[in-house]
């Protein structure tokens, strides 16, 4: 398969739990590029806890980072992705969808991560980009002008029109980070979406924070949304807490062992006067090479996925199950990801 890069996926962006702002790719990636010689380069941006010393907190979108990673990301269908490294800085990726009710998809998608480094563990400029069949594009550019200072830029189009096109700049500190950043601006107009996140280590254990929303323009010309944050973390448990106008979004991360973990999430919206819990947990089988992660929530939906390693080749199988029991529904998937 020659050399490889971890495929870095346009996912997600920022969202607090005033507001459900889900319009950017994500800033929580882990792309590296891995010479002959083993020797790995990544971008890890998540904070973390070391000792009695004060360290960065990461960003505002990584604070129920822990707890949503124990929760799996269920398929309909079968799912086909194959990675393949060109060189020690670019890979290609292909994904092939067959849902059950929905048409087929393909995606195609590259990374490229350069050789400016300011240290072992960064590299840029990364660029990410994800086309469908259809010619919509995700793309996504990071560049690190110095050590501490990062800026992002990220595309939508669907077809040929741009859905969304956003810019950001984020400060890390040694105890704190802050960033800007806009959505789809509108300059001549004065109008968009206007973004700032502020988060402080106050112990090596607590993290204090907000985000500040203003809108101007569409259907609401001028609109302001504050939305406060807290983490109080150590190694082995994480709890976190978002509350703004629109309602509440709490996490609790714990780690049992080295082999078992689990979260609790509550969502609250204060309009809408609904109220979800799940409850999500991983289970680690380092022996047998696989991992298992399932959820259940207050909807009465359970849902599961199981990733089986096939060791010596880079072959990974996925098996994914949903049921609901009040709305008797189900769905089942398989995956099949081969490359790293």
């Amino acid at each position: 398969m020659g050399n490889t890069l971890p495929s870095a996926a346009a996912a997600t962006g920022t969202s607090g739990s005033g507001t459900s702002t889900d319009m950017s790719i994500s800033s929580d990636q882990n792309v590296s590029s891995t010479n002959e010689g083993a020797t790995t380069t990544s971008i890890e941006l998540e904070g973390g806890v070391s000792g009695n010393e004060k360290t960065n907190p990461g960003t505002f979108e990584e604070m129920h980072k822990k707890c949503k990673d124990v929760y799996p990301v269920v398929m309909d269908g079968m799912s086909l992705v194959l990675n393949r490294g060109l060189s020690n800085h670019f890979q290609v990726h292909h994904k092939v969808n067959l849902p059950q009710a929905t048409p087929a998809s393909y995606n195609f998608g590259a990374t490229y991560v350069g050789t400016k480094q300011f240290g072992p563990t960064e590299s840029f400029p990364v660029l990410l980009g994800e086309m469908d069949g259809s010619g919509s594009l995700n793309a996504q550019i990071i560049h690190g002008f110095t050590r501490r200072l990062k800026s992002k830029l990220v595309a939508q189009t669907q077809k040929e029109k741009f859905q969304m096109v956003q810019g950001e700049l984020e400060y890390k500190g040694d105890e704190f980070t802050a960033s800007v950043a806009t959505v789809n601006p509108d300059p001549l107009n004065l109008g968009g979406v206007f973004l700032a996140h502020y988060l402080q280590t106050v112990t090596p254990q607590l993290t204090l924070g907000g985000e500040f929303l203003f809108t101007r323009g569409g259907a609401n010309p001028v609109n302001s949304v504050i939305t406060v944050a807290a983490r109080y973390r150590t190694p082995i448990y994480s709890a976190a807490a978002n509350l703004g106008p629109g309602g509440i979004n709490a996490t609790y991360w714990h780690k049992a062992n080295e082999n078992i973990q689990f979260g609790l999430e509550l969502e609250s919206s204060l309009r809408a006067k609904e109220s979800t819990v799940s409850l999500g947990y991983q289970v680690d089988l380092p022996q047998a090479e696989m991992t298992f992660k399932g959820t259940l929530d207050s909807n009465w939906t359970i849902a599961g996925v199981l990733e089986k390693k096939l060791y010596p080749l880079p072959l990974s199988l996925l098996l994914s199950g949903t049921l609901n029991h009040k709305r008797e529904a189900c769905r089942f998937g398989m995956g099949l990801h081969v490359g790293n």
